[in-house]
């Protein structure tokens, strides 16, 4: 009998990622459980903790993704302010749960450091590619708009008829253009 070809272990973070992200947004990330994601993979746990060391370093790899998912979102439009500002606030809509590892749970994830993971940096190129200054605090600003319109918006804290108003408005101070 010949050896069991060893797993690939990068085919298996991705499916273990997929399927965390997809039990988040279906159910929340309370739902998220190693042993729920082992029978949603038909898999053991052991198995999952062969990728993950635990449930934090899984809901940073769903964060990394969802950075990853991010930047293509904001580089598949044209680096027009507007462009961008939209394609993130759809992103977030979009994937209400992943927005939230990547931002609201806890995280072990460096942000403005010199260790901060390429995926973060690439989706943060998005908006300063939009916004580019010499030392990249109008992107800062403009990032910290943008989130608040989106989490502001998912937690239904703002009224959905004004949705454009809020954008023109945004877009206007970000980029110093009378609003209509």
């Amino acid at each position: 009998m010949s050896p069991r070809p060893a797993p690939d272990l990068d085919l298996r973070r991705d499916q273990i990622v997929h399927a965390a992200r997809d039990v988040a947004e279906a159910d929340g990330w309370p739902a998220v459980t190693m042993r729920r994601l082992a029978g949603e993979l038909g898999v053991t746990q052991p198995v999952l903790y062969s990728a993950f060391a635990s449930r934090q370093a899984l809901i940073d790899a769903v964060a990394l993704n969802g950075f990853s998912d991010l930047a293509a979102a904001l580089n598949a439009v044209d680096a027009s302010p507007m462009a961008r500002m939209r394609a993130y606030l759809d992103f977030a809509a979009a994937h209400p749960r992943v927005y939230e590892a990547m931002f609201s749970l806890p995280s072990g994830l460096a942000f403005a450091a010199d260790d901060t993971p390429e995926p973060l940096r690439h989706a943060f190129s998005g908006i300063r590619d939009a916004f580019p200054d010499a030392d990249e605090t109008q992107a800062e600003v403009a990032w910290s708009a943008w989130h608040g319109l989106a989490t502001l918006q998912a937690s239904g804290r703002l009224r959905t008829s004004h949705a454009q108003a809020r954008l023109d408005l945004v877009h206007g101070m970000l980029t110093q253009q009378e609003t209509r």
